[in-house]
């Protein structure tokens, strides 16, 4: 089981020549994570966008657009189709997002002549990797889906698990996170967790080990557990944590990122590639550290 993104972005390494396509490339935090990867021989690039804007940006940076493809889109919606469509055709494994709006980002995503739509449910699955413990933890879903639905969180947790599969974690411990560690009716979410922990227990959700409802202090924390007399396969030992809702989702992204020291990374999920999606705000690291996710889990 992979358990630091030294590792991920180890195996990413070993595939160099996973290839990216880039949507709207003409973006400099991008072009910096890609000056990154490239400098440390991971992956191989399609850059689509503005190349009059591109060369300028990737000079600054110190990317070397030699080994690199680039083709010329101005139009940023069209970049976006063609990047997508590099992808959905095979001449591409993986897709990034540039200088776009991400609903004009996702439109293209969800094209139906070019996209990449499954049938699945589209999620976002964030990784972190803290200095207190001795794995990688994943948290879904706290960017994509707004307000998901019992079988929407079914699905949540099957793309999440998917991921950790990738990465070596053959039955992740997943749990279902609320406020409290008990069924109450008035709060929806403890009433979903325990339907999918049963649903689990029953084979309707496969390959990992659901439990909940659990807060987020027993579901990471072993003494806390103990200390709350929460027990179970799950309780203290979480690799993934289901969140409720797009805001505690986020705000527990941001919280990690602000006030703890955590390494981070993310993808998109569900899609017939994976899809690297970053704030504007993630460091230089997240990104290369999304990437090398996307390109291991490709």
């Amino acid at each position: 089981m992979l358990a630091a993104f030294d590792e991920v972005v180890a195996r990413a390494k070993k595939r160099p020549s996973a290839k990216v396509a880039v949507a709207v490339a003409q973006d400099r935090e991008v072009l910096e994570a890609i000056q990154m990867a490239h400098g440390i021989g991971m992956g191989a690039f399609v850059l689509v966008g503005d190349e009059k804007l591109i060369r300028p940006l990737a000079s600054e940076v110190g990317l070397d657009l030699s080994e690199l493809e680039i083709v010329h889109e101005p139009d940023a919606r069209t970049a976006a189709l063609h990047a997508v469509e590099l992808v959905s055709s095979g001449q591409a494994g993986i897709l990034m997002k540039g200088l776009i709006p991400t609903a004009d980002f996702l439109r293209a995503v969800l094209d139906k002549e070019v996209g990449l739509r499954t049938g699945k449910l589209l999620s976002h699955v964030a990784v972190f990797k803290s200095p207190r413990y001795d794995r990688l933890i994943y948290m879904t879903d706290g960017a994509m889906v707004v307000a998901p639905t019992l079988q929407d969180k079914v699905q949540i947790i099957q793309n999440a698990v998917g991921v950790a599969h990738k990465l070596d974690n053959e039955v992740p411990k997943v749990a279902c996170i609320a406020a409290v560690e008990v069924v109450n009716p008035d709060m929806p979410e403890t009433v979903e967790a325990a339907a999918l922990a049963k649903m689990c227990d029953r084979n309707q959700i496969r390959g990992c080990i659901v439990d909940g409802p659990l807060g987020l202090d027993n579901a990471v924390s072993e003494e806390s557990a103990r200390h709350k007399g929460v027990d179970g396969p799950v309780a203290g030992r979480a690799d993934i944590l289901l969140v409720p809702n797009i805001v505690a989702g986020n705000v527990i992204y941001k919280t990690l990122v602000y006030f703890g020291q955590v390494e981070t990374a993310a993808i998109l999920t569900g899609a017939r590639a994976p899809i690297v999606l970053t704030s504007r705000s993630d460091s230089p690291e997240a990104r290369l550290n999304s990437l090398a996710l996307a390109i291991a889990t490709s």
